[in-house]
């Protein structure tokens, strides 16, 4: 079964809800600062992004490795729509995608 594809303040936002639920985060009353997930070629476990360099984690990081973990099992990075620069020539491909969508 194919994972579904979420933007990366979506995996973010998912991720910080559930280790928010942690039953040891809960009981210290401690807020964990959740990074952006960085994509990265698919791994051998078919997982396309990672997060790195959480805070106010110490003591907490198998916990918050499994629930980053599990997500990554889950869902997959969405490539994100970059912005170049608005004055660049358009290229054939965003004609070609501007045409089949008129709102994206």
């Amino acid at each position: 079964m194919p994972k579904r594809e979420r933007t990366g303040r979506a995996l973010q936002d998912e991720v910080s809800r559930r280790i928010q639920r942690l039953d040891e985060i809960v009981e210290d009353g401690v807020r964990v600062r959740v990074p952006q997930p960085q994509p990265h070629p698919r791994d051998v476990r078919g997982r396309n992004w990672d997060m790195q360099g959480f805070s106010h984690v110490r003591g907490y990081e198998r916990a918050i490795r499994a629930v980053v973990d599990k997500v990554r099992d889950e869902y997959d990075l969405a490539p994100e729509l970059t912005r170049g620069d608005p004055f660049a020539p358009v290229q054939q491909a965003d004609q070609e995608r501007a045409a089949q969508n008129p709102f994206g």
